[in-house]
This record gives C-alpha cells, sequence and structure tokens, in this order.
C-alpha cells in the first residue's frame, strides 16, 4: 500500500527536501495545492508555473492542484488553460462567498466538463474574519445540480461532522440512482481535534452507508512537511481503525486507491449500494 497525502499548502519548501520528508513519514505522494489567489498574491501565471515547476520531476507521486477563486478574471478560461498545462485538480476555499454563488457554479460546471476535481475547505475557517457562514456542509447540497463533478470537503467539517456525514449520504443516493450524479469525498484532513476523532470515525464506519470507497487522508501540512504531524494523525486513525475491526482492504482504499480514483489516475469506479441505513422510504 502507497500512501498519498490529499491536502498539502505550498510554501517556501524544495521538492527534492518535500518528497524525503513524505518518505520519512511513510507517505509515498501527495497533491500539492498551489499558492492562494488572494489580492495582492500571485497572479494566476504565477502560482501556475509555481506549482507546475514544483511537481514536474516526480509524476505520479505529486499532482499539482491549482487554488482559483471564482472571481477571478475569467476563472473558467483559466481552469481550461491549467488543465492543458498539466493541472491535477483545483482548490477552493470559500471565505467570502458561497458555493451556490451562482459565479462559483459556472466555474464549477467548466472543471466538471475538465473532468477534474475540486478540493474544497470546509467547516470553520481559521482566519480572522466572519467566514462560518459560507463552510457549513449543508451549503454544499447545491452541487447536486452538477452532473459528473468529483469533489471533496476537508476538515471532516469541524464542527459540523454530523451534517457533513448526512451530507455524504444524500450524494450517495444520488449517485446510486441517478447516472452521471456528482459525487462527494470525504476528507479527514484534522478538522476534528482529538478527544473527537474516535466519535467521528465511528459514524463515519457505522453509519451504513457505502463510505469506504469516497474516504480521503490528509495533513494540512506544507511543502516543508511536519513528519511527526504526519505520523501523529495515521497512528491516531489506525488505533481506531483497529478498534473498529476496519479491514487491510478498506485502509488500502482509504490510504491509496480512493485518491487516485479522485484524480482519475485510476478507471475503477466506486460500486453502487443501495442506501438504506437512514429508514427513509
Amino acid at each position: 500500500m502507497k500512501i498519498y497525502d490529499l491536502h498539502i499548502h505550498r510554501d517556501d519548501g524544495k521538492p527534492k527536501k518535500f518528497i524525503s520528508q513524505l518518505e520519512e513519514a511513510g507517505v509515498y505522494g501527495a497533491a500539492v495545492f498551489s499558492k492562494r489567489p488572494i489580492m495582492d498574491g500571485p497572479s494566476y501565471k504565477e502560482r501556475i508555473k509555481d506549482i507546475l515547476d514544483f511537481c514536474k520531476d516526480y509524476p505520479g507521486r505529486l499532482f499539482p492542484v491549482l487554488f482559483i477563486h471564482p472571481y477571478e478574471s475569467g476563472a473558467s478560461d483559466l481552469a481550461k488553460d491549467a488543465v492543458s498545462r498539466g493541472i491535477a485538480g483545483f482548490k477552493m476555499i470559500c471565505s467570502d462567498y458561497y458555493v451556490s454563488d451562482p459565479v462559483c457554479l459556472e466555474l464549477l460546471r467548466t472543471i466538471a466538463s475538465l473532468n477534474k476535481p475540486v478540493c474544497f475547505h470546509s467547516g470553520i475557517l481559521w482566519d480572522k474574519n466572519v467566514s462560518a457562514q459560507y463552510n457549513r456542509p449543508i451549503n454544499w447540497e447545491c452541487l447536486l445540480t452538477i452532473p459528473g463533478l468529483r469533489f471533496s470537503l476537508a476538515h471532516c467539517s469541524w464542527p459540523w461532522y454530523d451534517e457533513c456525514i448526512a451530507l455524504y449520504g444524500k450524494f450517495q443516493n444520488a449517485y446510486d440512482t441517478r447516472p452521471g450524479a456528482a459525487e462527494m469525498f470525504f476528507d479527514l484532513t484534522p478538522g476534528t481535534p482529538v478527544p473527537y476523532r474516535r466519535d467521528l470515525l465511528t459514524k463515519l464506519h457505522t453509519v451504513g452507508y457505502d463510505v469506504e470507497h469516497n474516504i480521503l487522508f490528509g495533513t494540512d501540512c506544507r511543502t516543508d512537511y511536519r513528519v511527526e504531524w504526519s505520523k501523529q494523525w495515521q497512528d491516531i486513525d489506525n488505533a481506531i481503525y483497529d478498534e473498529l475491526k476496519i479491514s487491510k482492504e478498506t485502509r488500502k482504499q482509504i490510504y491509496q486507491d480512493n485518491f487516485l480514483r479522485f484524480f482519475g489516475v485510476s478507471g475503477k469506479k466506486r460500486k453502487l449500494a443501495a442506501l438504506t441505513s437512514d429508514g427513509s422510504k
């Protein structure tokens, strides 16, 4: 089994050192988010050049992800250009807009048409602004209207992880009953503080939804990788998986297979499963 980290932010770390740090943590590869599009920050050209250069020597191990904002000028055209140049997916943080904003939905329809995934922040945002209202997981219900979109919600939507699990159930039901529906992935990146982790993983794996094919491992590290932090969360999760008797095959899906399917590297599709655990008719 090869471990992939879905959730890495680009800083001034160097690719060779980053790969070495990943290996020290027992991690094979990662999705690396470009620098963020903020006011007076790096331009699109600067962001995409930097992230593609960072990842170029490690194909199959480092997946370049473009951080994009729907209000960037010509955002949909930028997405098309980025994919033509080798971007593997997109990162978005709804820090000052709702995902249901028509401008955002237009960008997401373009991304879906390009068959690339989107990694979203979800849950309370540790910034200095009033932004939590944008990041309740239920806001993402609107993405049911975008056929073919693959997206992940990060940080277990802390503190709303029950809501995030319920939302996942609805997306799974739509995916299993409507061909071509959007597909939601659950990004385990902390998120949840340690005392809440067992409750989260217990609910996630026993709720009755087909979650094992759509869970992703991540750390929220930067490209100056925090080896001990990564090891700590692997150990915490694996100890809980032992208690829950989570199989080696399911762990392989969480750490490897689901990541590759999310980025379209693996042609495997999730098996459809009837969803009846909520007792509804």
